[in-house]
């Protein structure tokens, strides 16, 4: 029973993450026309417990891209220095939801792991039962 209960823990540790880096894409997404916005990634990396990994998934200190914002020219913005440029934000749609995309994926293959284990642990109730 325990290494049931411990596929459901790793489950449910991987969803936790994955809905993490989820709303993180989503501020990023939010945010592609914000100027200076800086594009936010998280890392996974693995739980410990007292020193010892545990076998479960957790998400790291979020990390800003350290990528050149783009040099925008509009002379009518308000943030326009006197060239009339001003910098936009490091923000790729395309990666973000290509990323999105990932993390739904990854959530789901989480789900289907958490379900699995979850009817394998009431099968063996029922058996236990007769």
């Amino acid at each position: 029973m325990s290494d049931l209960r411990n596929s459901v823990a790793a489950a449910a540790s991987g969803m936790k993450s994955q809905a993490n880096r989820l709303r993180h894409v989503s501020e990023n997404i939010a945010n592609a026309d914000t100027p200076g916005y800086r594009r936010k990634t998280v890392s996974f990396q693995a739980a410990l417990d007292g020193g010892r990994a545990t076998g479960l998934v957790e998400t790291g200190r979020v990390q800003l891209d350290k990528t050149t914002l783009p040099s925008i020219y509009d002379p009518s913005h308000p943030l326009a220095d006197e060239s009339g440029h001003y910098k936009g934000s490091n923000v790729d749609l395309i990666i973000e939801i290509a990323d999105a995309r990932e993390a739904q994926r990854s959530y789901e293959a989480n789900l289907k792991m958490f379900d699995q284990s979850r009817q394998m642990s009431r099968g063996l109730l029922d058996l236990l039962r007769r």
